[in-house]
């Protein structure tokens, strides 16, 4: 069973095997970077909107309140796609075990590899799907303020007909 692991072909062969699937886990990371640096920039826009909150008016309270609502449902989302996309990098890492190893020492592991690409896949999916959804929150609520659009100090605005 473990006849080929003084055979430097097979140990060759099992890393050119393994080698596909790790251009994946370095996806998965790229992926994963994006996310958590938005997830900062988010978490940074919630801390000073709860330091600025009590130091204005109502009107700019409520608006406050309301952008910290959008700013929780957007930490949920980065959060979970982190989530899935880690497991999703886990399921890849096993893949590339189950390939080395099973190529290694002549284990029949087709089937084992089969489902752990599928897993990873599809957990890799998910974490797109819900990038997805907390990017689409975050433009939804890209708005500025009309008052702020009306507003032209300098007259750069032309607005005639």
């Amino acid at each position: 069973m473990i006849e080929n692991l003084g055979n430097g072909s097979a140990t060759v062969h099992a890393i050119q095997l393994s080698i596909a699937p790790v251009f994946l886990l370095a996806g998965i990371g790229a992926f994963l970077n994006v996310i958590a640096g938005r997830l900062a920039r988010v978490v940074d826009r919630a801390r000073l909107l709860e330091t600025l909150h009590s130091d204005v008016g109502d009107v700019e309270q409520r608006r406050y309140v309301t952008e910290l609502h959008t700013l929780e449902q957007r930490m949920t989302l980065a959060g979970r796609a982190i989530y899935l996309g880690t497991a999703s990098g886990l399921a890849v890492c096993l893949l590339v075990i189950a390939l080395f190893v099973g190529e290694l020492v002549s284990l029949k592991m087709g089937n084992v590899i089969a489902v752990l690409f599928v897993i990873a896949i599809a957990l890799l999916a998910g974490a797109m799907v819900t990038f997805l959804s907390e990017t689409r929150i975050a433009l939804k609520s890209l708005h500025v303020r009309e008052d702020l659009l009306k507003a032209d100090p300098l007259g750069l605005i032309d607005e005639t007909p």
